[in-house]
């Protein structure tokens, strides 16, 4: 988990991330939606997610996602950016923090997965599987919910992944820590979606969370 910080208010409008959020358009048809299609996301499971799009959220373009305290309270936006060039942030969150997206049931559904990017519970969720995508912050009420389950801490690939998989570890001690890392060769979650398919990814969680009885 490393350190953000958030601006609590959108740059240049001043807006509230609540009401910048509400002014949002619904995803379909927009250039949002071709986004998230792009990346292998239906835009059926995209806006379930709450996702939405803004022209101009910080100047450009994005689809926006909704994170929620644990009493589904908006406190932050997520955004990210439709295009990028060299030397633009590729997202830009909105907003105080202790919220988190839940996909697909989130942290109210069995089993609990842990992920960190919004395309990874987009992912997860395009397989039939329920997710809360931390976007990298701490959200502190996480514990508490996950006491006495099984936790699996899907983070992304490589060291950094794995950093985060020691840090949750050990913040949720009264849970039953495992690690499902992405397939192999794929960095993170929507990578392995783009890469195999999601039959195939499908196939592959089936496998490795049914081995443990997890059922989406």
């Amino acid at each position: 988990m490393l350190h953000f910080d958030d601006p609590p208010r959108v740059p240049g409008s001043g807006e509230a991330p609540a009401a910048r959020f509400a002014r949002g358009a619904p995803l379909a048809g927009t250039p949002g939606a071709a986004y998230v299609e792009r990346r292998g996301v239906p835009v059926a499971v995209a806006a379930a997610a709450g996702l939405r799009y803004d022209a101009a959220f910080g100047g450009r373009p994005a689809v926006l996602a909704p994170l929620c305290d644990r009493a589904d309270a908006l406190v932050a936006v997520h955004g990210r950016y439709l295009q990028v060039v060299r030397g633009q942030n590729k997202m830009l969150t909105v907003g105080s923090g202790g919220g988190a997206l839940g996909v697909g049931g989130g942290w109210r559904t069995e089993p609990l997965i842990l992920v960190e990017g919004l395309f990874d519970a987009l992912s997860l969720a395009t397989c039939g599987w329920g997710a809360v995508a931390t976007i990298g912050r701490w959200t502190p009420w996480l514990p508490e919910v996950a006491a006495g389950r099984t936790a699996w801490l899907a983070f992304d690939a490589g060291r950094p992944g794995e950093a985060e998989v020691e840090r949750y570890a050990q913040r949720l001690g009264a849970a039953a820590v495992r690690r499902l890392p992405p397939p192999p060769r794929c960095k993170d979650w929507n990578c392995a979606l783009r890469k195999h398919g999601r039959a195939a990814l499908a196939r592959w969680l089936a496998t490795h969370l049914g081995a443990a009885g997890a059922r989406p």
